[in-house]
């Protein structure tokens, strides 16, 4: 299905590129997303006459997104887990509670935005990761995690 693109998408394109996908990625993900439309003739008419909008606000998002990641680089959060006396986590640290742990420092972050690439963290330490907060904008956090003996 070719599709035209309504804001950048990582490995597919940039605002406005008219790209190929498969069926399934564009009804059950781009579209519902409203990161794509379908390519006919009257919705690339349509995306022409709204291009300087929709580039204004794709900046805008770009800047909101380097502003908090320049806040959010380095910054080191803890989050205290029961542990046992080995340093190993009964049960595990999640992308969802280290967005949990980042909204209550006041980062408006979900949990799709944090990149685990080894998987949930199952060990007490120090731990490095990265937030995506835009394709363009990734920022390192650190994840201190406190082993709870009670």
């Amino acid at each position: 299905m070719q599709v035209i693109l309504m804001e950048k998408v990582a490995n597919l394109g940039d605002l406005g590129a008219v790209v190929r996908v498969k069926d399934g990625y564009a009804r059950n993900f781009l579209i519902p997303q409203r990161m794509a439309r379908r390519a006919t003739a009257e919705a690339i008419a349509e995306f022409e006459a709204k291009r300087a909008e929709l580039e204004k606000i794709a900046a805008a998002k770009l800047a909101t997104a380097k502003a908090q990641g320049e806040k959010l680089s380095g910054l080191t959060v803890q989050i205290t887990q029961k542990s046992g006396v080995d340093g190993r986590l009964f049960g595990s640290v999640t992308n969802h509670d280290i967005a949990d742990a980042l909204v209550k420092q006041g980062f408006t972050v979900d949990k799709s935005q944090i990149r685990m690439p080894t998987g949930p963290l199952k060990s007490t330490g120090e731990h490095a990761l990265a937030v995506a907060l835009h394709t363009d904008v990734i920022a390192e956090v650190k994840i201190n995690i406190v082993g709870d003996h009670s």
